[in-house]
């Protein structure tokens, strides 16, 4: 029978949201670790802050200033430019070679190769690679790794993470009662603590260091087969809104694994078994110094010079799902956490978690022979590898250290498919009509020419697309007569797990809307059986977002331990490394690259302390974890155009009430004691003494970023464009664009819809100074920017089906109502979402929609900030 409406729970009202995500602001409850010991430090001096022993390593530190060992700022800025952003060896040093260039410069190295001599013998660094070999089935394979110990100690030790890192786990609640729990950060999760007590339990006073690992074969070049297999390194004591940047460096390259494809065995089983084994015996190679120094702990010294007793252990392994398969060695296509059957995948069921001992039970039997050991294995559940890296690794379970995925996840699997099934459900013309005809927003990027015929869609082209999915089946007309609410509510269902996954904060009521989300999916997806689109969703990608509250609970927020940070380290530490070298025997030749830049980014930290006078690292309380809400209006100084008449505002912004308007705005500041209806009478009277305004054409917002290495600094999050048509230099015309915004009355909150309302803003003005004189009454300052809007009607209940608020424009004797507003009470850009109907009009374009389309669903998924403030 034809779907005719959505099953199962419901999503929770605005009003549960709001009491759940509210708690966000309140300060958390912090309940530390228990005893005195934990995290102490071992010694109660302070050794050398690493500055000042970096300081100490160098030649002859103050022989000729800040810059040693070049001789002056010229002589440093030179060897800067050249490894970071300079062009190849050969380049730079014909350039030096110029009759009176090095002499002009006055620099110290005269070639590439005695800059870089210079680097090699005299500039410390992280610590160096080395090649080992590893024998795998009588074949010999080429490592090149460093210590993992040393790397440890270099991300410990630096200054930049001195002020921030945690050293012992706590637990966070939002309640007096300590009822509802808070998780953020890693040390906020339930391994941390677990895994304090039994370390605690025979070595007391350990500082836990939980080690992340990153691994992914990555193509080095566009046409050919060239790859390269990086493993990546960071520690969970360093903040996660300081490790997901690259320029803060907190990652570390710890080795490239062989990259053989093996051809030379035609068996395609026993090839992969041998490239398992080679990833597990590199891996354990890599990995082995932690197996003495989890358990007894290691002298660590942080960059403010403090020495604690480290005990790095691996916590978790970032990667996608081939990756997840081959360090747990399970079969592909099963869940790499649980024991779900591959024909259950899609089951709205709880299965047991692989048991770690029986597993490791099994690989005991390997001298008993292949055929005993591959039967153990696979009565076990996973493949008959040689010496998993993990198998001796302490107080690690490998199969609790798969972390979710958000960037292979969930878009690029979960988002993917559904994307997909949409096409096919609804139609590829239609999905694509309905794209084109999107209106422009600064958080949405339109495909105009659909999405049907796009190839090899990335993780962020399919986020871009999820933030308007969801608008496409709205109304929608599906066949066989089946009624689209009940494909809404599944795709509302996976959309609202998608983005709720990836809050940087959870409590336990958030993550029971998370659960509640996905609920909602499954009590749903039968749609996509009944419309013929699938037989079954056995989906291991989809199955695994049963497992993320577990793994929230365990290491904190996914953002600990997303891919889409370690995949934006190939290009710096893989790709161009790979075209810094000369494209034969390369490695060694990346790895020295490596070491050298690595080195002129950690000698530029020190120039930068001694400028500043070297201080000691600052003492920083903690800070606030999660969702940033606050942001800031940033208006440019001068205006766009310093002079447009105000007939042109009519014209050619269509503010066709801009007089009018303008006149209620400045009565009603005058006198703000008048009705409305007084209000109007007297503006009927006001003339204005000028002709012209000067306008602006971009709103722009702001938002602080309080971990900079250098103070805090601001980022655009957000834009207003307010801008008539115009033809640029080369005959392309632009289209006008007036984009919609979100504007506080006054009485509106951080969060939720009360006292606010949607308009499109028309053009955004001042006024000189000499005209506020004449308009407006002594002490009465008007706000500096000010801006004309025409209002959407209010807003009331969201639709159930979508939770999407509908709004229309407001009208008066079929005019469009309008006012004058401060620009500073407009909160945001906000999209609106065109209500198609079943077909969508052949008439209306991205760029009249606004004006065309009566009714429109108010986008609350454009951004991961509209969807944390307006439910």
């Amino acid at each position: 029978m034809p779907g005719v409406a959505p099953e199962g729970i419901s999503a929770p009202t605005r009003e549960m949201r709001k009491a759940a995500e509210d708690r966000f602001h309140h300060q958390p409850i912090v309940e530390k670790y228990p005893g005195h010991y934990a995290g102490m430090p071992i010694s109660p001096t302070r050794a050398q802050g690493s500055e000042e022993a970096y300081q100490s390593s160098l030649r002859n530190p103050k022989e000729t200033g800040p810059y040693t060992p070049f001789t002056s700022k010229m002589d440093w800025e030179i060897a800067k430019w050249a490894k970071l952003r300079g062009s190849g060896s050969t380049a730079f040093t014909d350039l030096l070679n110029i009759d009176g260039v090095r002499e002009s410069l006055n620099l110290s190295y005269g070639t590439s190769v005695q800059l870089n001599k210079i680097i090699d013998e005299k500039l410390p660094g992280r610590p160096k690679f080395t090649r080992s070999e590893v024998v795998v089935n009588g074949e010999v394979f080429h490592l090149y790794s460093r210590d993992i110990l040393e790397c440890v100690r270099a991300l410990w030790g630096d200054t930049d993470f001195a002020p921030y890192l945690f050293v012992v786990p706590e637990k966070h609640y939002i309640d007096k009662g300590k009822k509802i729990r808070m998780y953020h950060n890693m040390h906020t999760g339930k391994w941390w603590w677990s895994t304090q007590e039994a370390v605690e339990h025979d070595n007391p006073g350990a500082t836990i260091i939980p080690i992340i690992i990153s691994s992914d074969k990555t193509q080095l070049t566009v046409f050919g087969n060239k790859t390269a297999y990086p493993v990546y390194m960071t520690i969970g004591n360093i903040p996660k809104e300081i490790r997901r940047k690259p320029s803060r460096r907190a990652y570390v390259l710890l080795g490239y694994l062989p990259t053989s494809r093996m051809k030379n065995i035609k068996n395609k089983s026993a090839r992969r078994r041998i490239l398992a084994n080679v990833f597990h015996a590199c891996m354990a190679h890599i990995l082995a110094p932690l197996k003495d120094a989890g358990i007894t702990g290691i002298p660590m010294t942080s960059g403010d010079g403090v020495t604690r007793r480290g005990h790095p252990i691996y916590a978790t392994f970032v990667g996608d799902y081939p990756e997840q398969a081959l360090v747990t060695a399970v079969k592909t296509g099963e869940c790499p956490t649980c024991e779900a059957p591959r024909d259950m995948l899609g089951e709205d069921s709880d299965f047991p978690l692989r048991d770690l001992e029986a597993i490791l039970t099994a690989l005991e039997s390997l001298d008993e022979g292949p055929t005993i050991y591959a039967r153990a294995c696979e009565e076990a559940g996973i493949k008959p590898v040689y010496h998993p890296f993990w198998e001796g690794l302490p107080y690690t379970n490998i199969f609790q250290a798969i972390g979710p995925d958000i960037l292979h996840q969930l878009y690029q699997g979960v988002v993917k498919h559904l994307i997909s099934w949409l096409k096919e459900c609804c139609g590829e013309a239609e999905i694509d009509a309905r794209c084109r005809r999107l209106p422009p927003n600064h958080n949405i990027r339109l495909f105009m020419s659909g999405i049907s015929n796009l190839s090899r869609v990335t993780g962020k082209e399919h986020d871009q697309i999820s933030r308007f999915l969801l608008s496409l089946v709205i109304d929608v007309q599906l066949p066989d007569g089946h009624s689209s609410s009940k494909l809404v509510a599944a795709v509302r269902g996976l959309l609202d797990f998608v983005y709720l996954a990836q809050y940087p904060m959870h409590t336990s009521e958030t993550l029971d809307h998370l659960d509640n989300a996905l609920q909602r999916f499954h009590d749903n997806k039968s749609i996509f059986v009944e419309l013929g689109i699938r037989n079954d969703l056995n989906l291991p990608k989809l199955h695994f977002c049963r497992h993320y509250i577990m793994y929230i609970k365990l290491f904190g927020t996914t953002d600990n331990y997303n891919t889409e940070y370690t995949e934006r380290l190939h290009i710096d530490l893989a790709k161009d490394a790979y075209r810094s070298t000369n494209f034969k025997d390369e490695f060694p030749q990346m790895t020295l690259w490596l070491e050298r830049k690595e080195k002129i980014y950690r000698h530029d930290k020190y120039i930068q302390w001694q400028l500043d006078g070297c201080p000691a690292p600052p003492v920083i309380a903690d800070l606030p974890p999660g969702i940033v809400y606050e942001r800031t209006l940033k208006m440019t100084k001068h205006p766009s155009l310093k002079s447009v008449r105000l007939s042109k505002l009519t014209t050619d912004h269509g503010a066709t009430f801009f007089r009018d308007a303008l006149a209620r705005f400045v009565v009603h500041l005058n006198h703000p004691e008048l009705s409305r209806t007084q209000v109007e009478a007297r503006s009927q009277d006001l003339s204005f003494p000028f002709n012209t305004v000067p306008v602006f054409h971009r709103i722009k917002f702001m938002t602080e970023d309080p971990y900079t290495a250098r103070g805090p600094e601001d980022t655009v999050v957000d834009s207003i464009h307010v801008q008539p048509a115009k033809t640029l230099k080369n005959g392309t015309e632009l289209a006008a664009r007036f984009d919609t915004a979100i504007v506080n009355d006054g009485t509106g909150k951080i969060t939720g819809v009360a006292g606010y309302r949607v308009a499109q803003v028309r053009v955004v003005f001042s006024l000189n100074a000499r005209h506020i004189a004449t308009l407006f009454s002594p002490g009465i300052v008007p706000p500096k920017h000010l801006a004309y809007v025409e209002w959407f009607s209010p807003f009331t209940e969201p639709e159930p089906d979508h939770l999407m608020y509908k709004v229309n424009r407001s009208l008066k004797d079929g005019d469009r109502l309008s006012s004058i507003i401060p620009v500073a009470n407009i909160r945001r850009s906000v999209h609106l979402l065109p209500k198609f109907g079943p077909v969508a009009p052949a008439e209306w374009k991205s760029t009249n929609v606004l004006d065309r389309c009566r009714y429109f669903y108010v986008n609350s998924m454009s951004d991961r900030h509209i969807y944390t403030t307006l439910f």
